[in-house]
């Protein structure tokens, strides 16, 4: 239709054009709403780990040149170590630990052929490092068979109950295969290729899941003597992940602790897996992310909380990424104000304890007024709220903003859940390298013996002379050794 041709149907027909009007007016307020809402869907689509909770494996598709280090300026880095990275050499072994001397000396020389004469100054050394011959120790205990002439039976002398717990394997090859299994990541198919190739025996799949199952119950009173502790620590960080166990799903949980980390695999995400773990009183302060179990353990037993600053950073980072430009500087104002947060938090050691707490209390204050104050919202005309991304973003902090800011005023507290991210992640490597479980025994042997793996390392002590001392007194019916840290 021309601008005449309205001006025309204006005139004449002024109800039917004010009608045509009206109707083309909803059209576009129509399709201005479903623009809007496909775009929130994009944006909802477009998230990633850099602007969500999603982790970095979700990101299956990575943007042209994200996968360059913003450290290189965009550049590809070479081959190797980097510029200004420290170089790490062995140190070389001390004379009580060389097995065999190899001297060498020269007889004449090697320009002139002239004799030569020995000469101050100290050698030139190679160092090596061989395997002797693997030697497996194979025994075997006879119980010879007495005729009792009163009781007119035939009787053996019994095995030592060590012997018969053991059965064929004994201690040390007993800890290599699970150390094989849960540190090295190898499955039974692997460790029993091992077994065959290296130490020239035969065994099936079936017999090495029990040998992790004689594991799992040495490892049973250092996991429980943790799981006793954990309720009493003043500072946690705990994570949980997904995975799979013979097509259901469940969940592992981590807690960390400052000396010691502690698994459980659960059914469950909820709130109840932390009451069985820490209890209905827990009096420390817990680092966790936003996800829901945590805050409904917090409302429920009144726990303190140390949300997750890095979680709630990739969640304002993602409103910067929708369609509405109020929702998007929200999102830009918030971000400056936490980032102003950690450049305080980097400078600490050039301020005294004061003038510190009081920069970061300003910097607390000034982020919750942006995020309450600030955030943009209307009313639709249906009565729905729109901006609804940046509104949950001011009831969370209404809600909850206090949670985010503990570590201000608690010593020891992080501001981020790093500790427990860092601890949960080879555990998700693990599960990814040997398919993980299959059913109850295998979850319960994989709590205890990642517990056992994580806590020597943080402890700086060997995994696998653990797991050596824990089956040796579960064969000799003996007390284990300890996880817990000792008192210093």
């Amino acid at each position: 239709m021309t601008y005449e041709e309205t001006l025309e149907m204006v005139r004449r027909e002024p109800h039917k054009a004010a009608k045509l009007l009206c109707d083309l007016n909803d059209a576009v307020d129509g399709l201005q709403e479903a623009l809007k809402q496909r775009d929130q869907v994009i944006a909802r689509l477009s998230k990633n780990s850099s602007n969500s909770g999603k982790p970095p494996s979700s990101d299956i598709v990575k943007p042209a040149g994200e996968e360059r280090s913003q450290k290189t300026g965009g550049r590809k880095r070479n081959i190797g170590g980097q510029p200004g990275h420290a170089r790490n050499e062995r140190p070389p072994f001390g004379k009580d630990q060389i097995d065999e001397f190899h001297d060498y000396t020269l007889a004449r020389c090697p320009a002139c052929g002239g004799a030569v004469t020995p000469a101050a100054g100290a050698p030139n050394v190679i160092q090596q490092v061989e395997l002797k011959e693997v030697t497996i120790e194979r025994e075997e205990h006879r119980s010879w068979p007495v005729w009792c002439q009163r009781c007119q039976q035939v009787h053996f002398m019994e095995f030592r109950p060590e012997v018969v717990r053991a059965g064929l394997f004994k201690e040390k090859i007993t800890a290599l295969v699970a150390y094989m299994k849960h540190v090295c990541h190898a499955s039974f198919s692997t460790i029993r290729k091992f077994i065959r190739d290296v130490l020239h025996e035969t065994v099936s799949r079936g017999f090495l899941v029990k040998i992790i199952r004689k594991v799992s119950a040495a490892l049973d009173r250092p996991y429980a003597e943790l799981l006793d502790r954990i309720p009493l620590e003043s500072a946690l960080n705990v994570d949980e992940t997904g995975h799979k166990d013979n097509g259901q799903r469940f969940w592992t949980w981590v807690f960390k602790a400052e000396l010691y980390v502690l698994f459980r695999i659960d059914k469950s995400r909820g709130a109840q897996v932390l009451i069985d773990v820490l209890g209905k009183e827990f009096n420390g302060v817990l680092g966790c992310d936003y996800f829901s179990s945590y805050r409904k353990y917090m409302r429920d037993f009144n726990v303190t909380i140390q949300f997750c600053l890095a979680h709630l950073i990739r969640d304002i980072r993602f409103l910067t990424t929708l369609p509405d430009p109020q929702t998007r500087r929200y999102g830009q104002s918030l971000l400056a104000a936490i980032k102003e947060m950690f450049r305080i938090i980097h400078d600490r050691d050039t301020m005294t304890p004061g003038p510190f707490q009081a920069a970061l209390e300003r910097s607390r204050r000034r982020i919750v007024s942006i995020a309450i104050h600030q955030a943009p919202g209307r009313r639709a005309k249906d009565g729905k709220e729109t901006k609804r991304e940046a509104r949950n973003m001011a009831r969370r902090f209404q809600q909850h903003g206090q949670a985010y800011f503990q570590f201000i005023t608690t010593p020891g507290i992080e501001p981020t859940n790093n500790a427990a991210e860092r601890a949960v992640r080879f555990v998700v490597i693990d599960r990814h390298v040997t398919q993980g479980t299959r059913g109850a025994h295998g979850r319960r042997a994989c709590e205890r013996l990642w517990t056992v793996i994580a806590t020597c390392h943080l402890q700086g002590r060997s995994a696998y002379d653990f797991i050596l001392q824990c089956v040796t007194a579960h064969f000799r019916d003996q007390p284990p050794p300890s996880l817990l840290p000792t008192p210093t």
